[in-house]
């Protein structure tokens, strides 16, 4: 079964590093990572999806809290969210299935980002299956490039992660970095 997993962690050197080697040491194959900034500067979001069972799901959440730049950890797996994924596809369109091809960008409510005398580049925006999907209507008439974000999510709802327990931590420690090297 596909986990996905939120990792808030501190916004420093390395931190990715040390989260993709926990999954390549435990042999877990990372199917979609991405990573950016939160609401705090000091605080990157990563939206990670494996292919695990219950147990291993438990063991990666376990594994990831032992990384001292890991702040909190949820499988939001189970719970309702919202899950998106962006693509660019770059595709052939000779004159004559140019009007075919942005038909079905319409169907699929991708966007045309870029217009060339041979070729049409567009961007699609939902789940995996709608990329899919045009991905694979598109294919007949030759897909030249394509490029994908990952996969995105957080839970639906009025209820957020709190990441000021997190932040709180991350200050207590840079306070106390701070104190010892003033020593």
């Amino acid at each position: 079964m596909m986990n996905t997993f939120v990792v808030y962690v501190e916004n420093k050197p390395g931190v990715l590093t040390r989260v993709a080697s926990l999954f390549r040491r435990r042999a877990f194959n990372i199917d979609s990572l991405t990573v950016g900034r939160t609401e705090k500067p000091e605080v990157s979001r990563m939206t990670i999806t494996v292919d695990a069972d219950r147990d291993q799901a438990r063991r990666i959440e376990a594994n990831l809290y032992k990384l001292v730049n890991v702040l909190l950890v949820e499988n939001i797996t189970r719970e309702p969210s919202i899950v998106r994924d962006l693509a660019m596809i770059k595709v052939a369109a000779t004159h004559g299935a140019r009007s075919h091809v942005l038909e079905l960008a319409s169907v699929f409510r991708a966007r045309v980002v870029d217009v060339a005398p041979e070729s049409l580049t567009m961007e699609i925006t939902g789940d995996e299956d709608k990329i899919d999907g045009l991905l694979e209507v598109l294919r007949p008439y030759g897909v030249l490039e394509m490029v994908r974000t990952g996969i995105v999510a957080m839970r639906r709802g009025s209820k957020s992660t709190s990441i000021a327990r997190a932040v709180d931590s991350v200050s207590a420690q840079v306070a106390d970095d701070d104190a010892q090297q003033s020593v």
